[in-house]
């Protein structure tokens, strides 16, 4: 079986996390199926040169949001699992409450129900409580809520490997391992500290 990962796009800031995420995933011997939602293609124009020839190019398979009959929304469709990067709150709540208008939604409820790994990384700040029940309950149903914050112990020396490091920790979930990133006490100690050593 080949292995298979979802990777949705909505409309959230973040268009950047989605896009690296299928070029990080480009050289691996994983199968990526892309959905773009209406309002992420917006957020591309604001946010990125990339066109959207080039972003589909990156997937393996692109499915139209509204396309409700792809293949992504059958359970006996397998898959690893679904990332949504970036994560609307919309999408969220849609994911939350099982409202399943478009392909989003329903592939996330599939890969739910099949108790597959579903992460999102949502992108909002700051949160009232209704969105805080929200990701509660998503908790609760198996998902995994994965705001993409910067860590500053790896030095990052831009916004692109900030991105780089959040995108290839989210990757992690899936077991899908990425080459050259930091990892805190593998090839990365704080200074003038060695490498941890059994007495």
């Amino acid at each position: 079986m080949p292995r298979r990962l979802i990777v949705a796009i909505t409309g959230a800031t973040g268009f950047v996390y989605g896009a690296r995420a299928l070029e990080l995933l480009r050289p691996l011997d994983i199968e990526t199926h892309l959905i773009l939602s209406k309002s992420a293609d917006l957020t591309r124009r604001y946010e990125t040169a990339i066109t959207r020839e080039a972003l589909h190019e990156l997937a393996d398979v692109v499915h139209p949001a509204g396309d409700i009959g792809a293949s992504l929304s059958s359970g006996s469709f397998r898959t690893l699992g679904m990332l949504v990067a970036p994560c609307s709150v919309k999408t969220m709540s849609e994911i939350a409450a099982g409202t399943t208008t478009g392909l989003i939604s329903r592939a996330a409820d599939v890969v739910l129900k099949e108790r597959r790994r579903l992460v999102l990384m949502l992108r909002e700040t700051p949160l009232h409580l209704g969105h805080l029940r929200t990701m509660t309950a998503l908790t609760e149903m198996g998902a995994i809520l994965f705001p993409p914050v910067p860590a500053f112990y790896t030095r990052p020396a831009s916004i692109e490997a900030m991105v780089d490091n959040s995108v290839a920790r989210v990757l992690d979930l899936f077991d899908i391992e990425i080459d050259g990133m930091p990892r805190w006490g593998e090839n990365l100690h704080p200074p003038g500290r060695e490498q941890d050593r059994e007495p």
